[in-house]
């Protein structure tokens, strides 16, 4: 199983990807925790790049080097993984490219989906959840957790707030184009419950072909 995870900054996204995969382990599932940008010793290169707050990229760069990156995870790391039989877990995948370049920076639909066929392969996950926040209450969560960070991983959230707000109109529009892969959860409350509805929501969608 190829699973990812996506939602706006401060979604807790990643706080519930290491939720998820603690609970299959223990089921005794063999699986990679893995994200984007970064799941790859070359994409680790790329991320400083893409995330460096004050370094002003172009829409077309920006959608590229996520290209670049993605096309490196996806044979390195991805693809190699499912085929030892392995689960996948992806912090970020096409969906945060379709939401933040083509709905959020504005490029063309057709120009996104066209680079990110290319990078994968045409590998798309089998099961996504999207998390479902509130925009200025999971952006305030970004901006608090980036406070004293000394990676400085803060370009995004530097972002006015209109621009988060087309890239969450985005998700909820990716979430209805893509409803028989996307789960929607609400990502509100506490993390147990929020990791309780995410597992809920995949006994769901995988019973009984793949019990827990």
């Amino acid at each position: 199983m190829f699973i990812t995870f996506e939602g706006i900054e401060g979604c807790g996204k990643t706080t519930q990807l290491h939720r998820l995969a603690a609970a299959l382990q223990s089921a005794g599932r063999r699986l990679v925790k893995t994200r984007e940008p970064g799941g790859s010793p070359m994409g680790s290169q790329i991320r400083r790049i893409l995330l460096a707050e004050g370094y002003a990229l172009s829409p077309h760069a920006e959608l590229l080097l996520y290209a670049a990156e993605r096309a490196e995870h996806v044979d390195k790391i991805i693809k190699p993984a499912l085929a030892r039989g392995e689960w996948v877990l992806c912090d970020r995948y096409g969906d945060a490219t379709r939401a933040y370049q083509a709905f959020g920076r504005g490029l063309p639909r057709e120009s996104v989906e066209a680079v990110h066929a290319m990078a994968t392969g045409g590998l798309e996950p089998d099961l996504t959840f999207y998390l479902r926040v509130p925009v200025e209450m999971a952006l305030s969560r970004a901006r608090r957790r980036n406070e004293g960070d000394p990676k400085g991983e803060g370009r995004f959230e530097a972002e006015a707030l209109a621009f988060h707000e087309r890239v969450a109109c985005g998700y909820e529009s990716l979430a209805a184009e893509f409803s028989q892969r996307v789960e929607t959860v609400d990502a509100t409350g506490t993390e147990e419950k929020v990791a309780a509805r995410i597992h809920s929501a995949l006994e769901r969608r995988l019973e009984p072909e793949f019990p827990l």
